[in-house]
């Protein structure tokens, strides 16, 4: 298993919908797919079952949620520069303060 080869996954975690509750089209994340299969030869995009994400805002001020489609990518090397322009893009595009996006070192098998 000497051959095997570390790689990166990228994670990038879309919402739904905007923050006064109105759905996104599905054009917007099928342009998010096609941009990064063209940038990286593929994707996948989780996008039949929403995730719920839950985070506290401030002290006592209740409970944040989203809806979010998962789109993934492996590359070989995370290029910083290029995923933070990106990143700064989906967040006007979605009108959000942050679009979380991730990276683990992984092993293909």
């Amino acid at each position: 298993m000497d051959d095997l080869q570390p790689r990166w996954l990228v994670e990038l975690f879309l919402p739904t919908t905007s923050n006064e509750g109105a759905p996104f089209t599905r054009e917007m994340f099928d342009r998010v797919r096609d941009e990064l299969l063209q940038a990286f030869g593929g994707v996948t995009l989780f996008s039949r079952s929403p995730a719920e994400g839950l985070w506290a805002e401030g002290r006592g001020d209740g409970t944040a949620r989203d809806r979010m489609i998962t789109a993934e990518v492996m590359v070989d090397d995370v290029d910083r520069d290029w995923w933070a322009r990106y990143r700064r893009d989906l967040e006007a595009r979605f009108s959000q303060e942050e679009i979380l996006i991730r990276c683990y070192r992984i092993w293909t098998l």
